[in-house]
């Protein structure tokens, strides 16, 4: 290989880095961060209070059931190369929930006072999961760090664990997605219900409640950040629910959700 083909093809790498297309960590190297980043959650109660599962059973016994049904479902790639792990932070005030590298899934108490049945909570939960599965974190951190990276390894002198160079502790808590990101975690959530007993196009509720609610604009939650406009997230979590034909109709319904309802007066 020429040494102009070879400068080309590693700019041309860069570049795909640069707009998010491709991811230079291990899955190692996310399982890794994903450890890393609940260590540092725990040892921080002020901002992440945790939920005791001893004390709330119930709560868990519901989060973690939504999870397991999803990541069961024969639609998550990942399953079985990542440790899931589903916690509650007691954080009324916040609607959001994330899901670091490796599959460490966090529902803010907020989030799930402000949902109103399970499907709604499998919608978000399998958006959350897509983003681990679709190894979006590693994608962006590639993109934030990848350049330098690449230049590191033409010089040569690339020594160091990915994960130890991108020190993803201090980033977490910046780590955006991008628009296609997020609506391919949209669209994915939508195919991870197909085979579940929830509402396939479960993630649609959260934003058509805000859209109800006034609040998709000024100041919209975490999990909207500067991700695709609310009304358009919800007409193609329905087209996509629609295309897949038989995932429409299922057994949890949106309307008098009375068990979801009563875990919720729970928390």
């Amino acid at each position: 290989m020429t040494n102009k083909l070879f400068y080309t093809l590693i700019l041309g790498t860069a570049f795909l880095a640069s707009c998010g297309k491709i991811n230079l960590l291990t899955l190692e190297d996310e399982r890794q961060l994903g450890e890393q980043a609940k260590q540092e959650i725990a040892e921080n109660p002020q901002e992440f209070p945790i939920l005791n599962k001893v004390q709330n059973p119930q709560a868990y016994a519901f989060i973690e059931g939504v999870a397991h049904d999803i990541l069961n479902s024969g639609q998550v790639e990942n399953r079985d190369n990542f440790q899931w792990e589903v916690s509650i932070i007691k954080r009324d005030d916040i609607l959001n929930a994330f899901c670091t590298p490796g599959g460490k899934i966090y529902f803010y108490t907020g989030l799930m006072k402000f949902l109103d049945n399970s499907s709604a909570v499998a919608g978000v939960m399998g958006h959350e999961i897509a983003h681990a599965d679709r190894r979006h974190s590693g994608k962006q951190l590639t993109s934030q760090m990848g350049l330098g990276i690449l230049l590191q390894i033409v010089a040569g002198t690339q020594g160091q664990d990915i994960a130890q160079m991108v020190q993803v502790l201090s980033q977490l808590g910046s780590l955006k997605f991008g628009r296609d990101q997020e609506t391919e975690s949209d669209l994915y959530s939508v195919k991870y219900l197909c085979s579940t007993r929830y509402q396939s196009d479960g993630a649609h509720f959260f934003f058509q409640k805000l859209i109800d609610k006034g609040q998709a604009n000024g100041g919209p939650p975490t999990f909207l950040s500067t991700h695709p406009d609310p009304g358009d997230r919800v007409n193609n979590i329905k087209v996509q629910a629609a295309e897949l034909g038989s995932c429409v109709a299922k057994t949890e319904g949106y309307i008098n959700d009375t068990k979801y309802l009563q875990l919720r007066s729970t928390l």
